[in-house]
């Protein structure tokens, strides 16, 4: 009889320890089940959504819900075309120089006029201005040409045929230009030089005839070197309407320079089918463009109302919000140009990060099961 109560009564005081490790146990998941909970919602980032929740965002933190009554502040880069310091004087007189050659006929006297002939071109039959910026011509010996316009050469050179020709009727030309000229380098197809001529040469038309800028050109900070001084030129902003000035007429001497374009880039993170960094060094993309170019919202998990793009601004952040869970933020989006530095992220929706959370806590609560079972 006392064995069997012996033996009873260290069965109940086993049981006993087991019940009271099993509610430790119970005990020790309650208090640590919000701390795992906590634990296991850290691997996304958190931002309130709500104006409500917003206001307790710090004062370096400005939100900026995008709405149809400002998205019209955010369609052109924030950083605008730059117009350039370049004097860019639209007038144009082609000043004779030397190595030009000139064309030189008088009406009715053709012995002035030296025979171009089947196999010579005008400019081999023509009058070459010489190192002292002069050329002789008949009858009237040496003629001022360097520095000055083809007008003012004929009426000279007719003032003083007078002595020898009644009333002539001169035409003076260029026949070869030798004596201005540009030179292109950088990024374009095929860097050279380019002569000057009577019809004045644009910044434009100058990388046309070098064949056009190359796919790493930066049209934003091409250089014109002139006189001593670099200039730049965002050709950029010419192009897309921008400031007639920067696409300035070229003047003797300019070397213009097209570098390689740097880096600019955006990040798209979060909750869309595919994050990745977008180029905008090539072109201008809206918010709408890239997320669909990288496959769009993350069905069931993305929060349509958290569409956010981080902008730093100054020692602030700026932060634009935009709702596209209807039709209405999705047309919005295509008007809102990313910056270079924007980071665009997707919130993952309040029901997805439930479903994360419990998936990740299921292993603890398992684990838990196995040491209550031992």
């Amino acid at each position: 009889m006392s064995t069997t109560d012996g033996d009873h009564g260290a069965g109940s005081g086993t049981r006993g320890v087991v019940s009271g490790g099993q509610g430790f146990l119970r005990l020790l998941a309650l208090l640590f089940l919000p701390l795992m909970l906590v634990a296991c919602s850290d691997g996304y980032v958190r931002f309130p959504v709500t104006p409500e929740a917003q206001r307790s965002l710090g004062a370096d933190v400005e939100v900026i819900v995008l709405d149809s009554t400002n998205i019209s502040a955010f369609t052109r880069p924030a950083h605008g075309f730059a117009a350039t310091s370049l004097p860019s004087g639209r007038q144009w007189s082609y000043l004779v120089g030397q190595g030009d050659i000139l064309s030189v006929i008088v009406f009715n006297h053709p012995e002035l006029t030296l025979p171009a002939g089947e196999q010579r071109t005008a400019a081999e039959s023509g009058f070459q201005v010489s190192n002292d910026g002069t050329f002789n011509y008949p009858y009237i010996g040496s003629v001022q040409a360097s520095g000055r316009q083809v007008e003012q050469i004929r009426s000279d050179i007719s003032e003083r045929l007078r002595e020898f020709i009644p009333d002539p009727q001169v035409d003076v030309r260029v026949a070869a230009y030798n004596a201005q000229a540009v030179v292109i380098s950088g990024e374009v197809k095929t860097p050279n030089r380019q002569a000057l001529r009577a019809v004045p040469l644009t910044l434009i038309e100058a990388v046309n005839a070098a064949g056009g800028f190359t796919d790493t050109a930066d049209l934003r900070a091409v250089t014109v070197q002139r006189s001593g001084k670099v200039y730049t030129v965002d050709v950029q902003g010419f192009l897309s309407s921008g400031p007639l000035q920067n696409n300035p007429v070229l003047r003797n001497g300019d070397i213009v320079n097209v570098p390689r374009r740097r880096a600019e880039e955006a990040y798209l993170l979060g909750e869309v089918a595919s994050p990745n960094v977008v180029d905008l060094s090539r072109e201008q993309i809206t918010l709408t463009q890239a997320l669909t170019r990288r496959g769009g919202l993350r069905e069931g998990r993305a929060d349509a109302r958290g569409v956010l793009v981080f902008r730093q601004q100054g020692e602030a952040t700026r932060v634009f919000q935009l709702d596209v869970s209807n039709p209405v933020g999705l047309l919005l989006g295509t008007r809102f140009v990313l910056e270079p530095g924007d980071v665009l992220y997707v919130l993952r929706s309040s029901m997805q990060r439930w479903n994360d959370t419990i998936t990740r806590l299921l292993p603890t609560v398992r684990a838990i099961d196995v040491t209550k079972d031992l």
